[in-house]
This record gives structure tokens, sequence and C-alpha cells, in this order.
């Protein structure tokens, strides 16, 4: 393996840990609603767990309301069942086919938990990454051991290599402060 295939590898799994993190925010509660907060939500369909949108179709009434149309009318109550039993502390209203889900207002409390659990999970990406800056310079060293590469060059791609990392590490800051706001706000 060469430098900058080291190189490419590192800031591709860096890459993935962003995205990684942009998932889990995405789950992350806020004020308003959002069809991803269901994606966690499993249903028993003829005796096998499978995930809420492969029963049902999850898309937004309003700011404040997420619709669930099931496909199959037995569904209905399963999928109801499930949702009210998720640890999301939501309280769904059937209307023949179509659930409601309202979104019930956040407190002040509940706000600081949730930005605590971005701010959380960005710490959780952060260290991944830097993992990834170590496994690349260990990497790099070995090769400099072996003779395939020049203590020179070794200086130049841990620099590269930290400036790779910097920047993914701005961009978990930017995601969690956005998060953060977005949760804040009224």
């Amino acid at each position: 393996m060469t430098i900058a295939e080291i190189k490419k590898n590192t800031e591709t799994k860096m890459g993935q840990s962003i995205e990684a993190l942009k998932n889990n925010l995405s789950r992350v509660r806020t004020g308003r609603a959002n069809p991803a907060l269901l994606d966690t939500i499993h249903v028993e369909y003829y005796g096998s767990m499978v995930p809420l949108s492969q029963v049902a179709n999850v898309s937004l009434l309003d700011s404040r309301t997420i619709s669930v149309q099931v496909w199959e009318k037995p569904m209905g109550a399963k999928v109801e069942k499930a949702i009210r039993e998720s640890d999301l502390g939501l309280n769904p209203a059937s209307l023949g086919d179509l659930i409601r889900v309202p979104m019930p207002p956040m407190s002040e409390e509940r706000r600081k938990e949730m930005t605590k659990l971005a701010r959380n999970e960005g710490e959780n990406s952060k260290i991944a990454i830097r993992n990834l800056r170590r496994d690349a310079n260990e990497s790099v060293k070995k090769l400099v051991k072996d003779k395939e590469a020049s203590e020179d060059d070794q200086k130049r791609s841990e620099a590269d290599i930290q400036k790779i990392t910097d920047k993914h590490i701005a961009e978990i800051d930017a995601l969690v402060t956005a998060k953060e706001q977005d949760i804040m706000a009224v």
C-alpha cells in the first residue's frame, strides 16, 4: 500500500464517519416533525420484524405532525402499537387507514437533554476520526520502517493526514452546532 492509497482510504473512512453522524443526528428529536424519527421502529409483519417503512408510507402532514399510511388495513393497529411502545414518547391517533403522529412540544429541560445527546454523537464521531488518523499515521510509519517510503514522505503525509482530520472535525462541529440550534429553536 502506498502513502497516496493510505490517504485516500483514510479520507473515505472519515467521510463515512460523517455520513454516520448525519444519520444519527437525523434521529435526534427536535421540536419539528421528521419522518426519519420513525426509521428505528420495527413492526411484526407475518411473523418477522420489519422496519415501519416496509409496511407503510411515512410522510409529513404539517410541521408538527407525521402521517403514517399503512398499505394493509390489518397492519394499522400493529403500527400504532409499535409507535406508542417505542421510546420516542409519541402518541399516535388512528383515522381509518391514516395514523397521525403529533409531535408533543419539548420542554426546555428535554431540549437541553437532546443537545447533550447531539454533542455526544459529535464527540463519538470525533473519536472515530482521530482513531482513523492514528491508524493512517501508523501505516505510514510501517512503510518507513519497511524502507518503502522516506522519513520526509512520512512528515509530509502526517501533515496531509492532519489537514484531512482537521477538515472533518470542523465539519462535525458545524453539523452538531446546526443540530443544537435546530433543537433549541422553539
